[in-house]
């Protein structure tokens, strides 16, 4: 692997990870998006023109490639391995609390329209600064960072909503 490339796996796939995870909600798909992501991009890197970060490059290409996977798998059901294994029984109580709360808050989070639940997602799990992710958009970061608010304020409305 070219040295340069190692260097941007290295200092990009934890939050490339955590951005495909809030897209799939899945660790063995987001696993296997974040590996074809990174084999495209490398495979790519000579066209990358640098009119953005190379996260924010990085994070349209995992986009993609996801948007490619819903429409390859959807009438597909997915097997156990895609859903993963269960969870080791250590304080389950807790666990089950933890995940049915973020469970809760994931379902309300994509019942959002786009382009809010995408800047969302975009900026609280990609981490993502406004200015990319209005450039991944063809928009301004005043653009990025109003959509982002305004998304902010409608999932906290449909928490109280539903009593979260």
């Amino acid at each position: 692997m070219d040295k340069d490339f190692e260097l941007i796996y290295e200092t990009y796939k934890t939050d490339l990870y955590r951005f495909i995870l809030s897209m799939t909600q899945n660790e063995n798909l987001a696993l296997d998006i974040l590996q074809d992501t990174m084999l495209k991009a490398a495979s790519s890197l000579e066209k990358f023109r640098g009119e953005c970060s190379v996260k924010t490059y990085l994070c349209a290409i995992a986009r993609n490639e996801y948007r490619s996977w819903l429409k390859a798998n959807r009438d597909r059901p997915l097997s156990m391995q895609e859903i993963g294994e269960p969870a080791a029984p250590d304080d389950v109580a807790k666990q089950a609390e933890t995940r049915d709360l973020s469970m809760r808050i994931h379902s309300l989070l994509h019942r959002l329209e786009e382009p809010y639940k995408e800047v969302f997602l975009l900026r609280v799990f990609a981490e993502l600064r406004f200015s990319e992710i209005g450039t991944l958009f063809g928009k301004s970061e005043n653009w990025a960072g109003v959509t982002f608010f305004r998304a902010k304020k409608k999932l906290l409305a449909m928490m109280e909503e539903d009593e979260i």
